[in-house]
C-alpha cells in the first residue's frame, strides 16, 4: 500500500471512501447528541427523570443485542451489516420529524426511536470495529484508529455548531431531518468501497450460545483485554451520568441557549480532534499501554469545572474542562482499539468486540436512570461532581494490569483462551 508520512493510508482509495463515509454518518450521530435530548428537554417538556429514562434507552442497545451481535456479525460480511445499518439507522430517525408534524410526538416515542437506533448502531460498530484489520492489513491499525478517531472528533465539532443554531431556528425535531440524511449518505458511500471480503466459512449450523460463550471466555481469558473492559465499563456508567444531568445543567441552572450549548459541546470535539492528532505520538511517547490509564488520570479531574461553573467566564474554563475530558478519551481509546484488534484473531474480532461492548457499555442505561434519579434527589450540579469523580476512579483496572508496562502495540495474535 502506497503512502506518504503525511497523507498515509488516505491515500488508498477504499480507506479514503471508508474515511469519508465515517465523516458523514458521525456528523449526523453528533448532530442526534444534542438535537435528541433537546427534543426531550425543549419540545415535550420532559421533567429530570424522563431525560434519565430517554439517555437510559438510547444506550440499552448493547445490553439488549450486543452479545448475539458479535456472533451473527462473524458470520457476515462486514461491510454489507455497514451499509444495510446506515440506512436502516437513517429511516428510523426520520419518524420523529414525522411524528412532530402529525402532531403524535411523545416521550414514548422518543424513547423507542432511540432504542431501535440504539440495537441498530450496535451492529454497525461491531461491524466496523471488524472491518477495519481486513481493510488496512493489522500493522496499519494504529495509523488507521488515530485518522479514524480524527474525523469523528472533527464532526463532534461541526456537528454541535451546527446542531445548536439550527435547534433554535428550525427546531430539535426539524434538525433531525440532517441526521437521517447524514446516515443515509454514510451507508450510500460504504457501497462504493470496492474491495471485498470473502464470507467467512460456515462451521455448520448456527450455534448461537456455543459462539457466544466462546467470544466471552476469550475475552474473560486474556489480562489485558479484561482490563481495558472493566475500565471501560466503570467510565461510561459515570460519563453517561454527567452527560444526563449536562445539557439540563447548561440549559435550566445557566440559562445557555440552544446555540451557546451546541457551542460548549463543539469545545468537546475540538479537544477530541486534538486527542485523535496526538494520539500516535502520544503513544509512542509514553507507551501504549500507560497512555490508557494516564490519559484520563490527568483528564477526568478537570471535568469539576463544569458544576463550579456560573454564568459569565467560568462557563469557558468550563468548556475547556470538557475539551480535555474529550482529549484524554480518545487518546485513550486509540490505544486501546489497536491493542484489542492486534490481539484478536480474524474469526473472533466480531465476538471480541460485541463482548468488549457487552460489558463496558451495559451499565451504560443504569448510568441513565442513576443520572435522572440523582438529578431529582442532588440536582444536575450534585450529579457532575458524582460523575467527575468516578471517571477518574475508572483508571484503576488498567493501572493494575499489565497494561501498566505494555509499551508497544502486540504484533501477533494472542493465545485462544477460548479454545
Amino acid at each position: 500500500m502506497s503512502k506518504t508520512p503525511r497523507l498515509g493510508l488516505l491515500r488508498d482509495r477504499d480507506f479514503g471512501r471508508l474515511f469519508v463515509a465515517t465523516a458523514l454518518g458521525q456528523l449526523g450521530d453528533r448532530i442526534i447528541f444534542l438535537a435528541l435530548p433537546m427534543a426531550a428537554i425543549a419540545a415535550l417538556h420532559a421533567d429530570e427523570f424522563q431525560v434519565g429514562l430517554m439517555a437510559a434507552v438510547t444506550t440499552a442497545g448493547p445490553l439488549l443485542v450486543g452479545l448475539p451481535a458479535g456472533a451473527w456479525v462473524d458470520r457476515m460480511r462486514k461491510r454489507s451489516v455497514m451499509i444495510g445499518t446506515d440506512l436502516a439507522r437513517a429511516l428510523v430517525l426520520l419518524t420523529i420529524p414525522a411524528a412532530w408534524w402529525a402532531s403524535l410526538l411523545t416521550i414514548w416515542w422518543l424513547c423507542a426511536v432511540a432504542l431501535v437506533h440504539g440495537m441498530l448502531t450496535v451492529f454497525f460498530d461491531v461491524a466496523y470495529v471488524s472491518y477495519l484489520p481486513h481493510l488496512v492489513g493489522r500493522s496499519s491499525l494504529l495509523e488507521g484508529n488515530s485518522k479514524l478517531a480524527a474525523i469523528r472528533s472533527t464532526a463532534s465539532i461541526s456537528g454541535p455548531a451546527l446542531a445548536g443554531p439550527l435547534v433554535g431556528l428550525a427546531g430539535s425535531t426539524t434538525t433531525l431531518l440532517l441526521s437521517s440524511t447524514g446516515m443515509a449518505m454514510s451507508g450510500l458511500f460504504t457501497i462504493t468501497i470496492r474491495k471485498r471480503e470473502h464470507k467467512p466459512e460456515s462451521s455448520g449450523a448456527p450455534q448461537l450460545g456455543r459462539e457466544i460463550k466462546e467470544g466471552m471466555r476469550f475475552l474473560a481469558g486474556h489480562p489485558i483485554l479484561r482490563a481495558i473492559v472493566l475500565g471501560d465499563a466503570i467510565f461510561n456508567l459515570f460519563l453517561v451520568m454527567y452527560q444526563t444531568m449536562l445539557l439540563v445543567f447548561l440549559e435550566r441552572e445557566l440559562g445557555l441557549r440552544p446555540s451557546s450549548i451546541g457551542l460548549v459541546l463543539s469545545g468537546m470535539g475540538c479537544g477530541a480532534l486534538t486527542g485523535a492528532l496526538l494520539a500516535t505520538r502520544a503513544s509512542k511517547w509514553v507507551g501504549q499501554g500507560p497512555v490508557i490509564w494516564l490519559a484520563p488520570l490527568v483528564t477526568c479531574p478537570l471535568t469539576v469545572l463544569m458544576p463550579l461553573a456560573r454564568t459569565g467566564w467560568s462557563v469557558s474554563a468550563a468548556a475547556l474542562g470538557l475539551a480535555a475530558l474529550s482529549l484524554g478519551g480518545v487518546v485513550r481509546v486509540v490505544a486501546q482499539s489497536s491493542i484489542q484488534q492486534a490481539l484478536t484473531p480474524d474469526r473472533l474480532l466480531g465476538r471480541m468486540s460485541a463482548t468488549a461492548r457487552f460489558v463496558s457499555c451495559g451499565g451504560i442505561p443504569l448510568g441513565g436512570l442513576l443520572g435522572g434519579a440523582s438529578g431529582s434527589a442532588f440536582g444536575a450540579t450534585g450529579t457532575l461532581w458524582i460523575g467527575a469523580a468516578g471517571m477518574t476512579l475508572s483508571v484503576l483496572p488498567n493501572f493494575l494490569s499489565p497494561l501498566r508496562m505494555l509499551r508497544t502495540l502486540p504484533t501477533e495474535n494472542a493465545p485462544e483462551f477460548a479454545r
